[in-house]
C-alpha cells in the first residue's frame, strides 16, 4: 500500500508541475500604450522631486493627476487579440494521460502486488522456503495421478503378490529390483522409488551410481516433479562419488529453481548444456528450463544450438514400396539401435525406434524397446508423452 501511495504522490506532483502554468491566469502586461506613458511620467515626476526641480505640493497634484489616467488607462486595457485564457478541460486531459501513462506502463512491464524485497531479503526467504519445504510423502500426496497404464489381469495380480512377498524378504536383491522395475512399467513411481531405495539398502557399498541416479529419478517424479529434502539427500550421495555427475547438477538446479535462486540454477544448467550431451534426457530438461530461469535472474541468455531427430524419413517411407520402406527401415532400425544402447539419446529417437519395429511388424521388438524407454525417461512427463504416442502407434499399448 506504501509503494501505491509513493507512485501515486509523486506522479500527481510532476502532473501539477505540468499543468499549473495553464491554471495560472494570463498577466495583461502593458496592452494599452498610455500605461507605459504614465508610468514613466510618475518616474519622471519622483526624480524631479529628488533634485528639487519641483515643489513637494506640485510633484503631489501631478503625481495625482498621473496616477488618476494610469487607473483609467488599466482599466481600459485588453487582452491580445487570438489570446484566450487557457481552459481546464486541457489540464484535466493531461493529467489523465499522465496518470494512464504511468500506471499503464507499470501494470504491463512492473510487478503489481509484488512486495517489496530487497536482495538479502530474497536470499533469506529462499532459504526458508528450501528449509521448510514438504518431505517426499506430502509432496507424493500432493502430485497428480499418473495416467493409467492398460495391463492384463494376470500380470496385475502377479505384481500384487509380488508387493506381498518381498516386505517379507527385506535381503531378496532380486525380488526388489523386479519389483523396482514393474512398479515403473504400472506407472506407481512412490511405489518403485520405495523399491529401488530398499535394492539400494540391500546392496549397500556396492550401490552404483547409477542405482543412485535411479533413485533420484524416481523420487522426483513420484513427487510430481518437485525436489524433496530426500531427494537432495541422494543429490549429495551422487556427489560425494561424482562431482560434475550430470543428472545430480541438474536436479540440484531444478531445487534452486523451485526455490527461488535461479541465479543458481542457471549456473548449473549453463555447465552441463556447454560441455554435455544434448541428447542427454537430465540435460535436455536442462535446456527445456533454462531460458525461464535466466529471465527471472535477470541475465540474457542464448541455449545454444542443438540437433536433434527428425521424422521426415519415417513419413517418407509410408510412400515407399513394402520392399523398398522395409530395407530404409530396416537400415535405420539397426543404426538408431545401435547408437541408442551405447550412447543413449532423446525421446524423440526412441519414439522413433519403438515406431520402425512397429511398421516392420516387429511388436516383441516394439514391445522391449518401449518397456526400456519408460525407465529411461521415468521422470519426464513430456518424454512419456512422445513414448505412449509411439507405443500406441506401433500396437504395443492397448487403449
Amino acid at each position: 500500500m506504501m509503494f501505491w501511495l509513493v507512485c501515486a504522490v509523486m506522479t500527481l506532483a510532476v502532473t501539477a508541475v505540468m499543468v499549473t502554468p495553464l491554471l495560472r491566469p494570463k498577466e495583461m502586461g502593458d496592452d494599452n500604450p498610455d500605461i507605459a506613458i504614465y508610468r514613466a511620467q510618475l518616474a519622471e515626476i519622483d526624480r524631479d522631486l529628488e533634485r528639487e526641480l519641483l515643489a513637494t505640493d506640485e510633484a503631489k497634484r501631478a503625481r495625482t493627476e498621473v496616477a488618476r489616467r494610469l487607473l483609467a488607462a488599466n482599466k481600459a486595457a485588453v487582452a491580445p487579440a487570438g489570446i484566450t485564457t487557457p481552459t481546464r478541460w486541457l489540464a484535466a486531459a493531461i493529467v489523465a494521460v499522465v496518470l494512464a501513462l504511468g500506471f499503464g506502463t507499470y501494470w504491463t512491464l512492473g510487478a503489481p502486488g509484488y512486495p517489496d524485497l530487497p536482495l538479502q531479503a530474497r536470499l533469506a526467504a529462499s532459504e526458508e522456503m528450501r528449509a521448510n519445504r514438504p518431505s517426499q510423502a506430502a509432496l507424493e500426496a500432493a502430485a497428480p495421478a499418473p495416467p493409467p497404464v492398460e495391463v492384463p489381469d494376470d500380470y496385475r495380480e502377479a505384481i500384487d503378490q509380488l508387493r506381498v512377498i518381498a516386505p517379507t524378504r527385506p535381503n531378496d536383491l532380486e525380488a526388489w529390483s523386479r519389483l523396482a522395475y514393474h512398479e515403473v512399467e504400472l506407472r506407481n513411481y512412490a511405489g518403485a522409488a520405495d523399491a529401488q531405495a530398499q535394492v539400494n539398502l540391500i546392496k549397500g557399498e556396492a550401490t552404483e551410481i547409477a542405482d543412485l541416479q535411479r533413485l533420484l529419478d524416481l523420487l522426483v517424479v513420484a513427487a510430481g516433479g518437485l525436489v524433496s529434502p530426500e531427494a537432495e539427500e541422494v543429490i549429495r550421495q551422487i556427489f560425494d562419488r561424482d562431482e560434475q555427475n550430470t543428472a545430480a547438477r541438474y536436479y540440484l538446479g531444478a531445487l534452486y529453481n523451485q526455490t527461488d535462486r535461479p541465479d543458481l540454477a542457471l549456473r548449473l544448467w549453463r555447465d552441463i548444456i556447454e560441455t554435455g550431451d544434448p541428447n542427454n534426457f537430465h540435460i535436455a530438461s536442462a535446456r527445456s528450463q533454462v531460458s525461464d530461469a535466466a529471465f527471472r535472474a535477470g541475465i540474457e541468455y542464448a541455449v545454444p544450438e542443438a540437433r536433434g531427430p527428425s521424422f521426415e524419413q519415417m513419413d517418407a517411407a509410408s510412400d515407399m514400396s513394402a520392399e523398398d520402406r522395409e530395407a530404409m527401415i530396416g537400415g535405420m532400425v539397426s543404426g538408431l539401435a545401435s547408437r541408442l544402447a551405447t550412447e543413449g539419446g532423446p525421446a524423440q529417437d526412441w519414439a522413433r525406434l519403438i515406431r520402425a519395429y512397429g511398421v516392420l511388424g516387429d511388436q516383441e521388438a516394439a514391445r522391449m524397446v518401449w518397456t526400456e524407454a519408460q525407465q529411461v525417461f521415468v521422470s519426464s512427463m513430456r518424454g512419456m508423452e512422445i513414448l505412449t504416442n509411439a507405443a500406441r502407434d506401433a500396437g504395443v499399448l492397448e487403449e
